[in-house]
């Protein structure tokens, strides 16, 4: 009879090992918006995440790993709720779309777009990563706005939507612009409205 092979505790450990990354990941958005780059340090967000520095370098060996991976991991995830958003008016949209520049991963963003513009081993990796959370925001404005691309304009005119949401983003780190925000939103569903053509429905 040949010899048992023991059962192994390879799938639980997976699931803990994603789980740790989650963590870590969550809490490295977390300190970048709340601390900033500087105070943002591997121990401080080990810390945070409940696992310890030796767990946290296993699964992003570089500081920088740890944070150009944090901050892509929310934009994919905030990605994947705007695409999952029911067919709704475009106020709705538009609010929706701003969201993404108001919120903490917009402001964990900005502390890395700030660092990379002085730590050269950083740019290039935070140039990269936005560009592609840009083109997938991008696309998924043009899908939920119904937006027929194909029309002279209409492009600049998303491109011109998003960069005007990323201001009020920028608007909105120092002070609390939810008021003059939901006017402005209005006013932008409004003119896309004008310029992109009634929605379809449905």
């Amino acid at each position: 009879m040949g010899a048992v092979t023991p059962p192994t505790d390879r799938t639980p450990k997976q699931d803990r090992s994603r789980a740790t990354r989650r963590r870590l990941l969550e809490a490295a958005v977390a300190c970048l918006a709340e601390h900033g780059w500087a105070g943002s340090t591997v121990s401080v967000v080990a810390e945070r995440a409940g696992v310890s520095r030796g767990a946290a370098q296993h699964h992003f060996p570089t500081r920088e790993d740890l944070f150009t991976a944090a901050v892509e991991y929310v934009a994919e995830e905030r990605s994947a709720a705007l695409r999952a958003l029911p067919v709704q008016g475009r106020t709705d949209v538009v609010a929706a779309l701003v969201d993404l520049y108001t919120g903490p991963l917009f402001r964990a963003a900005l502390q890395l777009w700030v660092a990379a513009s002085n730590e050269e081993q950083l740019r290039p990796r935070v140039t990269e990563l936005e560009a592609r959370v840009g083109r997938e925001t991008h696309r998924i404005a043009v899908e939920l706005l119904a937006a027929d691309e194909t029309r002279p304009g209409v492009r600049e005119t998303v491109q011109g939507f998003l960069d005007m949401a990323r201001g009020l983003g920028l608007a909105n780190v120092l002070t609390d612009d939810t008021a003059r925000r939901r006017r402005v939103v209005a006013q932008w569903a409004a003119l896309l409205d004008e310029a992109l053509g009634q929605k379809p429905a449905g």
